[in-house]
């Protein structure tokens, strides 16, 4: 859950949350994505679109037309560790993710991290 410690806000809160979504596909795709940007839309929904995300792996794979197998795999992945991209939102924002929707896109190859935060007070 959130913490109420002090939080970054702005631009400062944008660049630690992209580098943090930055640095779970690092971590976990063992790459990081070419591109990456954080905006919020309003007050309560936070969306990072990765571009250049997939590996050579399923690169290979989508050559092969089988996307849906990349598709799969990715989203399975992401349900799983969902808990780790809500725990840094809630911990840099200070605030409660109620909805995460994670989704990829194959050509162009982009990735997409939505959150849907509870209302500040």
């Amino acid at each position: 859950m959130a913490s109420r410690e002090p939080q970054l806000c702005g631009d400062d809160l944008l660049a630690a949350v992209n580098q943090s979504m930055v640095a779970l596909h690092e971590r976990y795709y063992h790459r990081a994505p070419a591109s990456a940007k954080t905006q919020m839309l309003g007050d309560e929904v936070l969306v990072c679109v990765m571009g250049g995300v997939y590996t050579a792996v399923e690169k290979t794979m989508i050559e092969l037309q089988r996307a849906t197998i990349v598709q799969e795999t990715r989203s399975a992945f992401q349900e799983a560790m969902q808990q780790k991209f809500i725990g840094e939102v809630e911990r840099l924002t200070g605030r409660e993710v109620l909805v995460f929707i994670s989704n990829q896109h194959v050509g162009p190859d982009i990735e997409v991290e939505l959150f849907v935060l509870r209302d500040g007070e």
